[in-house]
């Protein structure tokens, strides 16, 4: 809760409320006591406690450790959309990195009040940093979708661009479809994996004459599935991203297929790569960099006390390209 909501209902001045909260100031003990008891049972004790004397002005990020690895260009192009809207804002930001199971960094922004929110990159099923920074009641966000109410959450609707994708190459002809998927405790492959399944099914094909791969995909793992591909007839390959997209493609080509003509390609992500590769990917075009722009408006927004959206999707297009000419 702001400042403003808890003088509206304790029916006291925001001055009132701030010099409760931050010790400074006369107030009387009777009315200083009842402000922060209203403060701990409503916020935890955390984020009504940070007056404007106090506040950091900065935005902590937090990434997935991986994107070091992978060298994913949607996060890079993320964090360019905060960076821009903060810098908008006279806010800073912050970053660090964590996996599943390690929240040592989103830990350290909350209890060492080093940022004034938090907003995480990527939304795991039963994410640990979700539910840590929900339980506090600490302002955050994040760029994906949650069941979090106190969360702020900005996506691309990733379900209904995969079933547009699916549907949309249904009508060029293609029957026997394969999907390739990273990791399933991601919350954007679970929503493209239900998209997919609606589109088949609305479609009035059959889900089990459709090849579904999950996991990492090491390049020796791709060569036999690639044979596996080649062999069951399947007429085009979906990926996840565009990183599967590169990986499946450049496999292909070495090998000696030719795309479309063998086996046609999409992507449920586009990227500047994919924007330039020869052949040009059909895939789902969504902008990172607006997810960002706009995660980080709403999130400074809110932390100013002002008007914000608490659940915001981003349009996309779908870019139909040589990789699926039939």
């Amino acid at each position: 809760m702001t400042l403003d909501e808890i003088a509206r209902e304790l029916g006291v001045s925001k001055s009132t409320v701030s010099r409760a909260l931050s010790g400074k100031g006369r107030i009387g003990a009777q009315t200083r006591q009842k402000i922060q008891q209203f403060a701990q049972e409503h916020e935890g004790g955390k984020a009504a406690e940070r007056t404007e004397t106090e506040k950091t002005y900065n935005l902590g990020v937090s990434f997935p450790d991986d994107i070091f690895v992978n060298g994913n260009q949607y996060f890079f192009e993320c964090l360019l959309g905060i960076y821009e809207a903060a810098a908008l804002m006279d806010y800073n930001v912050v970053i660090t990195t964590g996996t599943a199971q390690d929240i040592s960094g989103v830990r350290k922004f909350v209890e060492q009040k080093k940022v004034d929110g938090v907003i995480l990159t990527r939304s795991l099923d039963d994410d640990k940093a979700l539910r840590y920074l929900a339980e506090k009641n600490f302002p955050a966000g994040v760029t994906g979708l949650c069941s979090y109410d106190n969360i702020i959450q900005v996506d691309t609707d990733n379900e209904g661009a995969a079933e547009m994708l699916t549907s949309l190459l249904i009508g060029k002809g293609f029957r026997r479809f394969a999907l390739l998927l990273d990791d399933m405790s991601f919350h954007v492959n679970r929503s493209r994996y239900d998209g997919f399944c609606k589109a088949i099914f609305k479609n009035g094909l059959q889900r089990d004459k459709q090849e579904i791969y999950t996991g990492k995909f090491r390049k020796e793992l791709l060569n036999s599935m690639i044979v596996n591909l080649i062999s069951r007839k399947v007429e085009c390959v979906i990926c996840g991203d565009d990183i599967l997209s590169i990986s499946l493609i450049s496999q292909l080509l070495a090998e000696g297929y030719r795309i479309p003509r063998d086996i046609a390609i999409a992507s449920l992500y586009n990227s500047p790569t994919l924007n330039s590769f020869v052949p040009a990917v059909t895939a789902v075009d969504a902008s990172a960099r607006m997810v960002g722009n706009v995660i980080g408006k709403q999130m400074i927004q809110f932390l100013q006390g002002k008007e914000y959206q608490k659940k915001t999707m981003i349009d996309y297009d779908i870019l139909i390209r040589t990789s699926t000419y039939r």
